[in-house]
């Protein structure tokens, strides 16, 4: 008889998959939550200092900027010192600066603070996905990136919840709950995450190449400039950028305003859609990252990039609350697919080894259209209508359908150096 932790394993995705797997996700949850739970209250904490409604945006933009011009020297750092010591020590940096920023008794404080914290986000991510591709084999990266993934929309949806009943006995109050969600993700990562695993595979690496341990460090530049020019690496950056551009830029900043500006619509609906969204989302999860593995990182990029070229054309052209509906039940999946296989392309480039800089390229693309995004779709909303809006996310993602179809697959991919 199977027994529940293994029938748990199987519903979760996480069987036959190495144990760390678990532990990332679980830390991925509790980022998540935290997040979450901070998110409303960024901006109406910041106001409480008598600044406009773009400043307190601000706060918000500061983040995601440190975390992009912070990814490159959480890369360096994850191929100098390794993954395990830089996961902690970037939770334990946005925890600490979260906390400060509940003390902050001004505004430049909070910004400033906030900013820190960008930069430790970057930290945790380059290296958490960097120590998931490294761990799984190349079989069980697409799963292995799809419970990541899962890990982050479960604690994304879980958040926003708790976040609202926070707020309304304290403006302060969110941010000391974030530090302690990061703080114990930190516990987590330090007490179960295997060094020893991580030290084996870097071992292996160094008897593979022949090089003397001071040597691998991880690839340079010109690994780098050679990377960029793979094409299934391209496509893999392209569909990420896509990812940020569409799911997390334009679905945060122009779907709303959407919604109650063209559709002339309740809030209600915004929410109804996002949570569409987010139950397809969690459904494609688990068989986008099998068939990654199964059948390929190809159709399965395919899959995922027509799937955001439909919804986004559907937003342009259906203007109708059942459009609504609908395209976000298929920018729920696309996301899904582009969660896993454009992950599991660059674990296929690195092939188990170090690679921090092309790690945090990777994640770069998606923080760049996640800042990109909103600010040309909504430059396009003021001047033309949200349709020519909604267009220009499909053209992102039709360049990726585009860049996946002339891809070679790399399931199976004999291994080439880096450095």
């Amino acid at each position: 008889m199977t027994s529940l932790p293994a029938r748990l394993a199987g519903r979760l995705g996480l069987a036959g998959l190495p144990r760390e797997v678990a532990v990332i996700a679980l830390v991925a949850f509790l980022v998540a939550i935290g997040f979450g739970i901070v998110g409303p209250a960024i901006p109406v904490f910041a106001e409480t200092f008598g600044v406009s409604t773009f400043a307190a945006s601000a706060v918000i933009s500061v983040f995601a900027l440190m975390r992009f011009i912070g990814s490159p020297l959480a890369g360096w750092l994850v191929d100098r010192i390794g993954e395990r010591v830089i996961l902690s020590s970037g939770l334990t940096i946005v925890a600490v600066s979260s906390g400060l920023a509940g003390l902050a008794q001004s505004y430049s404080q909070l910004l400033l603070l906030r900013g820190v914290g960008g930069i430790g986000s970057a930290m945790f991510t380059v290296s958490a996905f960097s120590a998931l591709l490294r761990i799984v084999s190349p079989e069980q990266r697409g799963r292995a990136a799809s419970v990541f993934s899962g890990g982050f929309l479960l604690g994304g949806l879980s958040g926003p919840a708790v976040g609202g009943l926070v707020l309304s006995l304290s403006y302060r109050l969110p941010f000391f709950l974030y530090a302690a969600s990061l703080l114990a993700a930190a516990v987590v990562s330090g007490l179960l995450l295997s060094r020893a695993r991580l030290d084996a595979l870097e071992q292996a690496d160094r008897e593979a190449s022949g090089a003397p341990p001071a040597a691998a460090t991880g690839p340079g530049l010109g690994a780098v400039l050679r990377a960029l020019a793979d094409p299934a690496y391209r496509a893999a950056v392209a569909a990420n950028f896509s990812s940020g551009f569409s799911a997390f830029g334009l679905r945060a900043s122009l779907m709303p305003l959407f919604v109650i500006l063209a559709l002339a619509a309740s809030p209600v609906i915004i929410g109804l859609g996002f949570l569409v969204a987010s139950i397809t989302q969690a459904a494609a999860l688990l068989p986008a990252g099998r068939l990654t593995d199964l059948r390929g990182r190809r159709p399965a990029m395919l899959i995922g990039s027509v799937l955001m070229v439909v919804a986004l054309v559907l937003l342009a052209v259906w203007e109708t609350i059942p459009g609504f509906l609908v395209a976000m039940a298929a920018l729920g999946i696309g996301v899904a697919y582009l969660a896993a296989a454009p992950a599991a392309v660059v674990g296929d480039v690195l092939g188990g080894r170090k690679g921090g800089p092309l790690v945090a390229g990777y994640q770069m693309a998606s923080d760049l259209g996640a800042i990109v995004g909103p600010l040309l779709a909504g430059a396009l909303a003021d001047a033309f209508g949200f349709p020519l809006a909604f267009a220009s996310g499909a053209v992102v993602a039709a360049l990726v359908v585009v860049l996946a179809a002339r891809m070679p697959e790399t399931l199976g991919r004999r291994l080439t150096p880096l450095g």
